[in-house]
């Protein structure tokens, strides 16, 4: 009988450890402003089967469209942005909006800021990862624009200068 119930217990301990994850589902970034901006907020990422709901929070900006993209290098230590790189784009495909067939799989669209300068975005996005591979965002850069993607104009929408950047984690002190 203890043979059987030790048994019984094994096994549901194996069936409950065959539904963890080594990989959180879940990351994150803090945008702080570029040099002379002051646009700051937080980004949560999490995998919903074969797509990533974005949720942000951004302040400080001014009211209206504000280019909103995933950015190639895990890098916001230049004054202006720019070390994030271009748009990540895993598949060589054009710039477009969120809902195109063909984008880069970093184009999220437009945040639109309200009157007081603060944005909130919520989009489940496909064509990225929390995982691992060429689609995963994780290790990445977010960053915020000055003004509207146009959702069209090559490379970047002509979304102009960066005004916050934030990495892509999904931990302090882990990448996965």
């Amino acid at each position: 009988m203890k043979r059987s119930v030790a048994l019984l217990a094994g096994c549901a301990l194996l069936a409950a450890c065959s539904n963890l994850t080594l990989r959180s589902s879940t990351a994150t970034a803090a945008l702080a402003p570029t040099k002379g901006n002051q646009a700051a907020g937080n980004v949560t990422f999490v995998q919903k089967g074969d797509k990533v709901l974005v949720e942000a929070r951004i302040v400080g900006l001014t009211p209206g469209l504000h280019g909103f993209h995933i950015h190639e290098k895990p890098d916001c230590t230049a004054a202006d942005g720019m070390s994030a790189g271009g748009h990540f784009n895993p598949h060589k495909a054009p710039h477009a909006g969120p809902d195109s067939a063909q984008r880069h799989a970093g184009d999220l669209g437009n945040l639109n800021a309200d009157a007081g300068g603060v944005a909130v975005y919520r989009a489940e996005i496909r064509g990225i990862t929390l995982g691992m591979g060429e689609d995963s965002i994780i290790g990445r850069s977010v960053i915020v624009h000055a003004n509207p993607d146009d959702l069209r104009t090559q490379p970047a929408g002509n979304a102009g200068a960066r005004l916050a950047c934030g990495l892509i984690s999904k931990g302090k002190d882990q990448w996965f």
